[in-house]
C-alpha cells in the first residue's frame, strides 16, 4: 500500500485576495465533532433522486454585527436567509475530503423573527460523474455559541418536492457526444412549495428532519465519520446579471416578439391553445442560471433547450452564428405551469449554453412570459493581464480566449461545462498557467493539485479527471500532475506546499519504473487508458506502443517529467534522489534516441518499428532533450511542414510551442495562429475541443494564447523558483509593436516593445521595485531592476 496523506483545512488558502470576504471557520470545528448534525428527509430512499426544503425560524434580540456558519449537504444545497439567495455548494469534493462553505449571514437578518432555508438535492443514479453521495443529507453550523441557535437538529423542517422530476435522461443521445452533467429538471408548479423560503410561508405539514449521523472534521479520529468535512477552498461562485442579445427565430405566434421583451421590459402573450417555438441568442457561449418568469396559462407547459451551436441535417455544426435550416439539439428542462401570477423558474444547477430554444404548449389560458434572463455564475477570478500589438485580430483571440478559460473555471477547473463539467489533469496543467499568467489568482491551481493528490490510488497513480463517482486513471496524466506541481513551484513561492507532494511524485515515478520493457528500457504495455491527444491514431487518442509498450511518445514525455521531478528533489536538497532521476532521464532519452529516430528522415518515430511519424514524438523528443540543438531545430521544422505526420491538436499545440521556445524558435509561433482564426471564422466564441467535427465548443486547454501571449510573445517566464527573477526574451514574429502587463507575485510586469530595423528592439519594462531580471534579444543579455527601464537594443 502506498503511503497516503491527505490535504485539508485552510491553512493551504491563507488569502482570499477576489470575491466575498474570507470567513474564518472556529478551530475547534475543525479537530472536534461538530454540535450540529446531519439531516435528512424521514421517508423515502435517500440514496435515489429527490429535491428536498429545510426551514427553520428563529428569533433574535437584535441584529448581530457578525453571524458566521458552516453548511454543507448532500449532495447539493442553495441556502436562503430571509428569501434572499447566500450561496450554493458544496464545492466538489470526494468521500475522504467533504467540503463545507463559511458564510456571514449577519448582512441578511433582522432584528426579530427570521427564517433560513436551504434547497438541498440528490440526482440519485442520475447524477453527474463530477458528484459522488453517501445519502441525501444537510448541515449547517453556527461558529460559536452566538450562532447555535441554527444548528441543524430535529428542530429543522423539512418537505420533500413533488414537483420534481428528472427528465433529459437520453442526454449523451442529445447532445451527439459523451455527456455526463446529469439531467435536467422537469418541474411541475402546481405541486411546488412557492414561496417556501420567506419568512411567511405556513411550514405547519411540513415534517420534522431527523438526525441521522454527526458532523465530523476531517482531522478528527472518531469513528462513523461518513463526510469527513474541510474547509472549502475554492471561492465561492459570482453571479451577475446578464440579457439575451437576440430572438433568432419564432414559430407558432401571430404578432411579433417585442424587441425590448429581452430587456425586461415587454412581456410576450402565448394565446390559450397554441403551439409556439422562439429560438433565442445570447450570441455568445456561457455559463449561467436562465431565469423564466411567467404568469398564468395553467397547465402550460415550456421546454427550455440548450445548445452551443445548431446542426443542420448532415448533423455538422458550421458556423456557429448560422440558423438557417439548423435545428437544436442538447439538454433540456420542462416547466409546467400553475397559472398563478409571477412564477420565477430557475434550474437546480447553471446550463451551459450560447442557445436556448423555448418550445410552448398552452391549453385553456394564455400564458404570459414576462421577463427571460439569466446569471451568469463562475469564479470570481478576475482580468489583471493584458495584451496588444499591432495586429488587431490578436485582440479577438484574447478575448476569446479569456471568456473560454472564465466557463471552464468554477469551484474546480472543468475542462468542458456543456458535455462533462470535469477537471482532467492534462487540461488543468495549461489552465492553471492561463489563470496565473491572467489573473495571478493561484486558487484553483493549488486545489488541482491537492485533488489529484487526494485521488491517489494505492498504485500510486492519481485518477486522471477529478471524478469521484467513477474511476478513470490516464497514466500519461499522472505525469501532467507532475508538471502541474513543478509549474507551480517556479511561479509561486510556497516550499512548505510543494514539499508535501514530493513522495507522491516518487510513487508516481515508481509506477512507471514498474512498467519498464526490460529489453529496449522503453515503457512498456501501460494499463488503463494512455491517452496521448485526439489525433488520427485509433479515435481514443492513443499512439502507438502505448498498449504494447515501447512509445517513443510515453517514454520521451517520462524522461522529461523525471527531468522536472529532479529539480525539484534538488530544491529540497535530495540529491540522491535528483541524481537517480536524472539519469533514468538521460538513459531513456538514449535508447529512445537509438531506436526510434530515424537519421534518414531525421525525425522521431513513435516506436522502434518506424511505421508512423506524429508531430507529438517530436515535440518529447525536443522537450526530453534526446536531440542535440541542431537536430532538434531541424526537426521542428520538418514537425511543421511535413502534412503526413499525426499532427497535434489544440491540446497538444501549447507542447509544440514549448518545444519551439525550447530552441530558439519562438518567432514561429505568431504564423501558427491559424487554427485559432479559423475558429473565430467559423463562428466560435469561446475555443472548441479539436479541429472540426468538434464535440465541444468550450475547451480550457485551447486557451492557450492567453498564456503563449505573453509567455512567448512578450516572453515573460519565472527565471528562477517562486518568479524571484523574471526573464524577459520577446518572440515578435512578424509583429513590429507589442505590449502587456501581467500580475506577479510581488505586483505588475508591464512591458512594451517596438521593432527597431531589421534587428533593433525599444523595450519599455516596469518591474515591481522588489523584482529583478534580465531582458533577452538576439542573444544579448541585459540586467533589469526594479522599477521602469527604457531600454535600446
Amino acid at each position: 500500500m502506498k503511503s497516503k496523506l491527505f490535504f485539508t483545512l485552510n491553512a493551504l488558502f491563507p488569502g482570499t485576495p477576489e470575491g466575498k470576504p474570507h470567513v474564518p471557520v472556529n478551530p475547534v470545528l475543525l479537530k472536534e465533532s461538530w454540535p450540529a448534525n446531519w439531516i435528512t428527509h424521514p421517508g423515502g430512499d435517500q440514496k435515489e433522486y429527490g429535491v428536498y426544503f429545510f426551514r427553520k425560524k428563529f428569533y433574535l434580540k437584535a441584529r448581530p454585527k457578525l453571524f458566521h456558519v458552516h453548511v454543507s449537504a448532500d449532495n447539493r444545497y442553495r441556502l436562503m436567509v430571509n428569501g434572499v439567495p447566500i450561496c450554493n455548494g458544496p464545492a466538489r469534493g470526494d468521500l475522504f475530503n467533504w467540503f463545507f462553505e463559511s458564510v456571514d449571514l449577519a448582512p441578511y437578518l433582522v432584528e426579530g423573527q427570521n427564517v433560513i432555508a436551504a434547497q438541498v438535492w440528490n440526482m440519485g443514479k442520475y447524477a453527474p460523474t463530477s458528484l459522488v453521495s453517501n445519502q441525501t443529507a444537510f448541515l449547517l453550523q453556527g461558529d460559536s455559541m452566538e450562532e447555535d441557535i441554527v444548528d441543524t437538529d430535529q428542530a429543522w423542517k423539512v418537505y420533500k418536492s413533488l414537483a420534481h422530476r428528472p427528465c433529459a435522461l437520453e442526454n449523451a443521445h442529445q447532445r451527439r457526444g459523451y455527456t455526463v452533467v446529469g439531467p435536467g429538471d422537469q418541474v411541475d408548479a402546481n405541486y411546488y412549495p412557492w414561496g417556501w423560503e420567506g419568512l411567511e410561508y405556513k411550514d405547519d405539514k411540513w415534517e420534522k428532519a431527523v438526525v441521522i449521523a454527526s458532523a465530523v472534521p476531517a482531522a478528527c479520529l472518531e469513528k462513523g465519520n461518513r463526510w469527513p468535512l474541510s474547509p472549502r477552498t475554492a471561492p465561492l461562485l459570482d453571479e451577475t446579471l446578464i440579457r439575451f442579445v437576440e430572438v433568432r427565430r419564432v414559430y407558432g405566434l401571430e404578432e411579433e416578439v417585442p424587441r425590448t421583451f429581452l430587456r425586461g421590459a415587454s412581456p410576450v402573450t402565448v394565446p390559450r391553445y397554441t403551439e409556439a417555438s422562439i429560438l433565442i441568442d445570447q450570441s455568445y457561449n456561457t455559463v449561467a442560471y436562465p431565469q423564466l418568469i411567467l404568469s398564468g396559462g395553467k397547465n402550460a407547459t415550456v421546454k427550455l433547450t440548450y445548445a452551443e451551436a445548431l446542426f443542420d441535417v448532415d448533423g455538422e455544426k458550421g458556423d456557429r452564428g448560422d440558423i438557417l435550416g439548423k435545428q437544436i439539439v442538447g439538454n433540456y428542462d420542462i416547466i409546467t405551469s400553475d397559472g398563478a401570477g409571477t412564477r420565477v423558474y430557475r434550474p437546480l444547477w447553471f446550463k451551459a449554453y450560447r442557445y436556448i430554444q423555448l418550445d410552448i404548449k398552452t391549453y385553456d389560458q394564455p400564458l404570459v412570459i414576462k421577463d427571460f434572463h439569466s446569471m451568469r455564475s463562475g469564479s470570481p477570478m478576475k482580468l489583471k493581464a493584458h495584451f496588444s500589438s499591432n495586429d488587431q485580430s490578436m485582440q479577438e483571440i484574447w478575448n476569446v480566449g479569456w471568456r473560454t478559460v472564465q466557463h471552464c473555471a468554477g469551484e474546480s477547473f472543468s475542462e468542458t461545462p456543456y458535455y462533462e463539467q470535469l477537471q482532467y489533469t492534462g487540461d488543468s496543467r495549461i489552465q492553471a498557467l492561463i489563470a496565473l499568467y491572467t489573473s495571478g489568482d493561484d486558487r484553483l491551481m493549488r486545489k488541482c493539485i491537492v485533488d489529484f493528490y487526494n485521488s491517489r490510488t494505492p498504485e500510486g497513480l492519481s485518477k486522471g479527471r477529478y471524478a469521484p463517482s467513477k474511476l478513470q486513471i490516464i497514466p500519461t496524466f499522472s505525469l501532467f500532475w507532475v508538471s502541474i506541481v513543478h509549474d507551480y513551484w517556479m511561479h509561486c513561492k510556497d516550499d512548505h506546499f510543494i514539499k508535501g507532494f514530493l513522495q507522491a511524485i516518487i510513487e508516481v515515478m515508481d509506477w512507471y519504473g514498474e512498467h519498464m520493457d526490460p529489453e529496449t528500457n522503453m515503457v512498456g504495455p501501460l494499463t488503463w487508458w494512455s491517452f496521448v491527444d485526439w489525433d488520427n491514431y485509433d479515435g481514443w487518442g492513443t499512439s502507438p506502443g502505448t498498449e504494447n509498450g515501447n512509445s517513443a511518445i510515453v517514454t520521451l514525455q517520462l524522461a522529461y517529467t523525471l527531468n522536472q521531478a529532479a529539480d525539484l528533489f534538488k530544491a529540497f536538497k535530495n540529491e540522491r534522489q535528483e541524481l537517480l532521476y536524472r539519469q533514468q532521464a538521460q538513459a531513456l532519452c538514449r535508447t529512445t534516441y537509438e531506436l526510434c529516430f530515424d537519421q534518414h528522415e531525421g525525425m522521431m518515430a513513435d516506436s522502434p518499428q518506424k511505421l508512423t511519424f506524429s508531430q507529438h514524438a517530436g515535440v518529447w523528443a525536443v522537450l526530453s532533450g534526446a536531440l542535440s540543438l541542431e537536430e532538434s531545430r531541424l526537426l521542428l521544422e520538418k514537425v511543421i511542414k511535413m502534412k503526413p505526420l499525426g499532427k497535434v491538436t489544440f491540446f497538444y499545440r501549447f507542447y509544440l510551442n514549448q518545444a519551439l521556445k525550447k530552441v530558439g524558435m519562438a518567432d514561429r509561433y505568431y504564423s501558427l495562429l491559424g487554427p485559432w482564426r479559423k475558429m473565430l471564422k467559423d463562428g466560435l466564441t469561446t475555443f472548441s475541443e479539436q479541429p472540426e467535427p468538434t464535440r465541444s465548443n468550450y475547451q480550457a486547454w485551447s486557451a492557450s494564447p492567453n498564456y503563449d501571449f505573453l509567455a512567448t510573445i512578450c516572453g515573460i517566464m519565472p527565471e528562477l523558483p517562486g518568479f524571484a527573477r523574471v526573464l524577459i526574451q520577446p518572440a515578435l514574429g512578424e509583429l513590429t509593436d507589442v505590449s502587456c502587463r501581467i500580475p506577479h507575485p510581488e505586483g505588475t510586469i508591464s512591458a512594451t516593445f517596438k521593432r527597431k530595423g531589421e534587428k533593433g528592439l525599444l523595450a519599455t519594462i516596469i518591474l515591481p521595485e522588489r523584482l529583478t531580471g534580465t531582458l533577452v534579444w538576439n542573444e544579448k543579455n541585459i540586467i533589469l531592476h526594479g522599477g521602469e527601464q527604457d531600454l535600446d537594443v
